[in-house]
Formats: C-alpha cells, structure tokens, sequence
C-alpha cells in the first residue's frame, strides 16, 4: 500500500476505545438543515461509477413510490439500488412498520458494507435510523469501522449522531439559508427528485 493512508479516527465501540486503523477507504456524511444532502451524495455516486467503482445505494426514507431521477439513472449506469423505505414519518400511517423498515434497511446496508463486492455504499437518509432509536449508532459504527479496505462509505441525512461524526473522515454541515418551500413553491422533477 502507498503512503497515502486516510485514518478512521478514535471510534467508541460498545464503550471500548478503538484506535485508529489505516485505511484506503473513506467515510463521509453529508448532514445539516439545508438542501443537497442527497444531491451531493449522487455525484459521488456518478464520479464512483465514472472510476470503475462497483457502487450500491440504500435509500432509507423514500419508498418505491417515489420515482426519483438518481434511481432512473442508477439503473442505466448498473448501480445496484435498494429504496426501502415507506415515506417521511410524519406521513406513516403504522410507525411500527415504518422502524421495522428502516432497521432492514440497515441489514441490507450493513451486508453490502461488510461484504466487500462494493468500492462505493451510499447509505442515503441513513442518519434517521439511529436518529429515531431503531438502530443504535454504535451498531452502525462497528459495521463502518470494519468495512473492507476498500469500502467507501457516504451517509446523508441531518441530525448525524455525534459517535458517526467521530468516525467520519469528511462531515458536510448544509446549512439552510432560503428554501423555495418556505416560499410555497413545491418540490420539482429534475431538482428536488
């Protein structure tokens, strides 16, 4: 290996400090009140791919319902694309299954983290698992910080728990400054989705 190695920082597993393991791969998270969170995480998919990168995306929240322009182009590229979700919560009619949900989502992306067919993970919307109590965020630290070597790893979502910032190489803040929402102009293909 070259001299260029990237550490994961000190990471808390199950209330054990772990030190720092040289690794090729990077872990990043796009987090924070703004917009392009998930815009920004797709152009990492897009430049993955453009590299010859073997990429995978878990989106979280958004359900097969939705028919998003990242997952049309995911397909033509061959990126393997898991939409497991049912919606934003405040939309779920039985949160029970709207946790159970996220937690196969996680087991799905840990599978693809741990599994080492994949340069690239995007675990899109993947901070609210650990957010809402459904996963617990030392659970996803263990499986970022023993991912194969090779394994990047880029998470979206606000409210990243501080333990996954710990462990992040890169950490994103967007900060929201105007929103066309906030002007009642509602979301549009090609921008928001």
């Amino acid at each position: 290996m070259g001299g260029n190695l990237a550490h994961v920082g000190q990471a808390t597993l199950r209330g054990v400090r772990c030190a720092a393991m040289p690794r090729t791969s990077r872990f990043l998270i796009n987090t924070g009140n703004g917009k392009g969170k998930t815009s920004a995480a797709m152009g990492v998919m897009v430049r993955s791919w453009a590299r010859g990168w073997n990429v995978g995306v878990v989106q979280f929240v958004k359900s097969e319902k939705w028919k998003v322009g990242e997952r049309k182009l995911a397909e033509q590229l061959g990126i393997d694309w898991s939409t497991l979700g049912d919606g934003f919560t405040w939309e779920s009619s039985d949160l029970d299954e709207t946790a159970a949900k996220g937690r196969h989502a996680w087991s799905v992306a840990a599978e693809m983290i741990s599994s080492g067919r994949y340069d690239m993970v995007i675990l899109d919307e993947g901070t609210y698992v650990v957010k809402y109590g459904w996963v617990d965020a030392a659970d996803m630290v263990e499986v970022i910080s023993a991912r194969p070597a090779k394994t990047n790893v880029v998470l979206t979502g606000r409210g990243a728990a501080p333990e996954l910032i710990d462990i992040a190489d890169t950490v994103t803040e967007m900060t929201l400054v105007k929103h066309a929402f906030q002007q009642g102009i509602e979301a549009r293909k090609g921008i928001e989705y």
